[in-house]
C-alpha cells in the first residue's frame, strides 16, 4: 500500500478506523521517506500507526538489548505509536516479556503484546503442521494478560492461529474463557475473516475490537451499523444508546 492508495481508504473510511499495523516486518522494506509518508497520513486522519510482530525477529539476535534499543528508537523516530510484541515462534519467559513491555514504555511508546494457544502462530505454516505441535492452555494466556494490564498495557491483540484460523473447529470456548476473564476494552481479536469477524459482532456485539484487513473496513463497518451481515446478523444487529 502505497500514500496515494492509504489516503484514498482514510479520505473514505478513516473515521472507522483506529489503528494502521503493518503486516510482519513488511515496514523494514520500506524506503525511510516513503514510510514516514504513510505514518504522516495515518496521524493526519486520527489514525495509530503500529509495527507488526518485527521484535521476535530481533529477539534471536546474539546481543537483543542494543538491538532493541536501537530498533525501539528508530520507531519512534519515525513516528510509530505502538509497538507489537509477539512471540509465537519463541520460547519466551514471561518476566522477560514484561521486562520488553517496560523498555518500549520507557521510549515513550505503547507496548501491544499479542498473546495465543498455537505455538508457531504469525507465520505461514500449514494447519497440519500447527495441529501436530498442540495448544497451550488459555489459562495462561489469561494469567499473562493481567499482568501485562499491571504493567499499564493498554491493548492486547489475541492471534487467531489455533482458535478461528488454521484449526478444523473453531475454538469458540477460548474466545468465551478470555472474555470472561478479561476486560474486553483491553483486548483485540484477530478477525481477517467475514466469517469471523461476522461471529464476533454477533456474540459480543458492536463495540468488540478487531483486526481486519483494510479491504474489509466497509464491510465491518456497515455489520456494525447493521446495514450488512449474514443470514444470522442482517438486520438483527441493534443497540440502544440514549443520549
Amino acid at each position: 500500500m502505497g500514500k496515494r492508495y492509504l489516503s484514498d481508504v482514510l479520505e473514505t473510511m478513516g473515521s472507522h478506523v483506529d489503528g494502521l499495523k503493518f503486516a510482519g516486518g513488511s515496514f523494514s522494506l520500506f524506503p525511510e521517506q516513503p514510510l514516514r509518508g504513510l505514518i504522516d497520513t495515518a496521524h493526519e486522519h486520527g489514525v495509530y500507526v503500529s509495527t507488526g510482530g518485527w521484535a521476535e525477529h530481533l529477539l534471536t539476535h546474539p546481543d537483543p538489548e542494543s538491538v532493541m534499543d536501537r530498533y525501539l528508537s528508530k520507531c519512534k523516530d519515525l513516528g510509530f505509536d505502538v509497538i507489537e510484541l509477539s512471540s509465537g515462534f519463541l520460547a519466551f519467559q514471561e518476566d522477560d516479556w514484561l521486562r520488553l513491555v517496560d523498555r518500549v514504555h520507557s521510549f515513550g511508546l505503547k507496548a501491544k503484546p499479542e498473546l495465543g494457544i498455537q505455538f508457531g502462530a504469525g507465520g505461514d505454516t500449514a494447519a497440519e503442521d500447527l495441529d501436530a505441535v498442540g495448544t497451550s492452555d488459555p489459562g495462561k494466556l489469561i494469567n499473562m494478560a493481567h499482568r501485562f494490564i499491571d504493567a499499564g498495557v493498554e491493548r492486547m491483540m489475541i492471534e487467531s492461529e489455533g482458535i478461528t484460523e488454521n484449526v478444523k473447529t473453531w475454538r469458540t470456548d477460548v474466545i468465551s474463557q478470555i472474555m470472561k476473564a478479561l476486560p474486553p476494552e483491553k483486548l483485540m481479536f484477530e478477525a481477517a475473516d467475514p466469517k469471523v469477524f461476522n461471529w464476533y459482532i454477533r456474540e459480543f456485539g458492536i463495540d468488540v475490537n478487531l483486526f481486519v484487513d483494510h479491504s474489509q473496513i466497509v464491510q465491518l463497518t456497515c455489520l456494525r451499523k447493521g446495514i450488512w451481515g449474514m443470514a444470522d446478523t442482517f438486520g438483527k444487529i441493534v443497540t440502544y444508546r440514549p443520549t
